[in-house]
């Protein structure tokens, strides 16, 4: 996207690798981890390039994950936007 920061790029293949890994979005894994009560460290999932800000999606094919989007640049609400239009547009899904 013209104007984003160029470590959106990462952050943006970052969101997709976590909501495809844990399929769910990273909306609601960032969401858990902030819990004050039930949360829990981001590493507790082992892996560095897992991310809680909004903006991943999983993408289900016949019951299975077969991918994600990822998007990154804006705020985490824009993001999270941005990414369930192009699933639910481009890949004909509606995102719950």
């Amino acid at each position: 996207m013209d104007g984003a920061p160029i470590s959106s790029i990462r952050i943006a293949a970052n969101k997709a690798w976590t909501a495809a890994r844990e399929r769910k979005t990273t909306k609601e894994i960032g969401e858990k981890v902030r819990h004050p009560e039930k949360g829990h460290d981001i590493a507790y999932y082992g892996d560095p390039r897992f991310v809680g800000w909004g903006g991943g999606i999983p993408i289900w094919k016949d019951g299975m994950v077969a991918g994600a989007i990822g998007v990154s640049g804006l705020s985490s609400r824009e993001d999270v936007e941005l990414a369930t239009l192009a699933v639910e547009q481009v890949l004909a899904q509606k995102v719950s």
